[in-house]
């Protein structure tokens, strides 16, 4: 038996194993983080004693536990990748706790090509491969040559241009490397199947970290901002952010798992499916078949994530945007998509749910999950957070900032209010049934009223929004109905939940849009008073040249009150 192992080991139940997709999707510069280490760690295969080169290491766990790594290799007549899989099925056996004797090993323990996955994370062991010796060659005295006297200047040259030419060619090694394990991955997904496929990768000049997996090499024309759009959900922060607000997750999962009927047996679409959270739900709820589709680098880390929790037998991972890509399948039966986005509708992924719903959802009895959204608005007073966030300026230790003020109240603030800041009865202004709504409902002007129940002045509005989760696509949501009060009408096993100010707070928030009293006719802040019946529009826009922000204008003004006298203000969410 070996000694304890390094706790670094990859564990395939551990969720925490996403970032083993780093050797997938590593830089093309990858060769020149190895020149800049001056030491080489690599841990023993057989315990987490650490040595500085790869040749004293195998000399070690022969001498001491008999493991001839080399011996193996050469009776086995293993290549580069030969010698991974070697290195990755002792490192795997010893985890597991399994003795391994060179002389049990045999050819068929390495034909499983998902040994090409390191078992340890940055194996030190695997970059140092070509440091031993080939087959039938003396192994060097390493440490005799350590101890040789400093050679001449010429010499020291030669030595640094071997050097060079060896680190050139680990690169290489490597790129071939990761390349290799992503078309594996991409055959225990079934996605070499389509000839498309292996003609694009045959003529690609580079392997990709993230190659497309629909057969079609595109062009990205997409403008700058969608560029910055899909690049920002290809980090951690934004995921983990968004994993963690239970609100949000617990509702998908108890949908899903409430609901397994509804999901046996069924062909899943998952749009924008990040960490691949909602397609394991899904597979896990019985669907045979998961299309998880997203257009950020982060689908490399599903696909690990997928595999390490044994779904990649359900679940197929798609890079791409849902309106180019070409899905295996002619229709599906339930969409499932986190598409929300502040106030809702900012960043604009909506649209291509609707699109996915109007060519791959079967109609009639296709279901979108979630299915209803409603939108609200209320007028708020909280004088402290005016002070706190935009008085702050006109006094910092004695100095005048006014000019820092400057658009300020321009934006729409991303925010998570106290109840007690909500100043009157809050209305919904839009109900969305995604079955049935179009892009067309996504730009609008709509009426609301508000009865003020504030002692202060009023200081701006807030936007939020609830969201359900419907059985079938024949069930229909009452505007009026708040969340709770929905739930209370459906009974405990429904689902919904609300980014508003009276509950627990979401990653959503809500959105704060303050007055700018100074650009507003002068005493029009002291017109609205305890009990005053407030009505008026908003609008929801979508900024020219910046297709995924949104624009808010909010008109108000005393009931009966119309024309010039109502007052407005417009907000930009960016």
């Amino acid at each position: 038996m070996a000694e304890s192992y390094p706790p670094s080991i990859s564990d395939g139940s551990s969720s925490d194993n996403s970032e083993a997709g780093n050797w997938l999707q590593g830089d093309q510069d990858d060769g020149d983080d190895f020149s800049e280490q001056e030491t080489v760690q690599v841990i023993s295969l057989m315990d987490d004693k650490v040595f500085d080169d790869a040749l004293a290491m195998v000399t070690y766990c022969k001498e001491k536990y008999g493991l001839d790594f080399l011996g193996v290799r050469d009776r086995l007549g293993l290549d580069f990748y030969g010698s991974i899989k070697l290195i990755n099925f002792i490192r795997q056996k010893v985890h597991d706790g399994k003795t391994v004797k060179s002389d049990d090993i045999k050819a068929s323990d390495l034909e499983d090509d998902s040994l090409l996955k390191p078992v340890l994370e940055d194996d030190a062991l695997i970059v140092c491969l070509d440091d031993l010796p080939a087959a039938g060659e003396a192994a060097p005295q390493a440490r005799e040559i350590k101890q040789k006297e400093v050679p001449a200047v010429d010499e020291l040259l030669r030595k640094n241009a071997q050097l060079q030419e060896e680190l050139e060619k680990l690169s290489q090694q490597f790129s071939n490397y990761r390349l290799a394990v992503q078309q594996t991955l991409d055959q225990r997904w079934g996605e070499d199947d389509k000839p498309e496929s292996s003609k694009a990768r045959a003529e690609a000049p580079a392997p990709a970290p993230a190659p497309a997996t629909n057969g079609t090499e595109k062009k990205d024309d997409s403008p700058p901002e969608a560029t910055y759009y899909f690049e920002s959900y290809a980090h951690n922060d934004i995921h983990e952010t968004m994993l963690k607000d239970t609100i949000r997750t617990n509702a998908y999962r108890d949908f899903i798992y409430n609901n397994k009927a509804i999901f046996a047996g069924k062909t899943v679409l998952d749009i924008g499916c990040g960490t691949g959270i909602l397609s394991m739900f899904a597979a896990k709820a019985g669907a045979a078949k998961v299309l998880a589709v997203d257009n950020s680098a982060i689908i490399d880390k599903a696909r690990e994530n997928i595999f390490n929790n044994g779904l990649d037998n359900v679940i197929t991972c798609i890079r791409g945007k849902i309106e180019e890509v070409t899905l295996p399948v002619p229709t599906v039966d339930i969409i499932v998509s986190e598409w929300m986005g502040y106030c809702l509708l900012y960043e604009a992924m909506l649209p291509s749910v609707l699109y996915a719903r109007d060519k791959y959802l079967k109609p009639d009895t296709g279901l979108l999950v979630p299915s209803h959204t409603s939108m609200w608005i209320a007028p708020v007073a909280d004088e402290e957070y005016v002070t706190d966030n935009m008085d702050f300026w006109r006094d910092v230790y004695g100095f005048d900032m006014k000019a820092m003020q400057e658009g300020t109240y321009a934006n729409c603030r991303i925010e998570h209010l106290p109840d007690a800041a909500v100043a009157g009865t809050a209305q919904c202004f839009r109900m969305l049934d995604l079955h049935t709504c179009t892009k067309e409902d996504l730009v609008f002007n709509e009426k609301w009223t508000s009865t003020y129940t504030s002692k202060d002045k009023l200081d701006g509005f807030l936007v939020w929004f609830d969201t359900f989760f419907c059985e079938s696509r024949q069930e229909q949501v009452e505007k009026q109905l708040t969340w709770k009060q929905w739930m209370d009408v459906k009974g405990k096993e429904s689902v919904a939940f609300t980014t508003g100010p009276f509950d627990k707070e979401t990653h959503w928030r809500q959105g704060l849009m303050l007055i700018d009293h100074a650009k507003q006719p002068k005493g029009s802040e002291e017109k609205v008073k305890e009990g005053a019946r407030l009505e008026g529009e908003i609008e929801y826009a979508i900024p020219e040249g910046h297709h995924r922000g949104l624009n808010i204008k909010v008109t108000w003004g005393l009931e009966g009150e119309e024309g010039e006298k109502r007052l407005s203000q417009m907000w930009m969410c960016h």
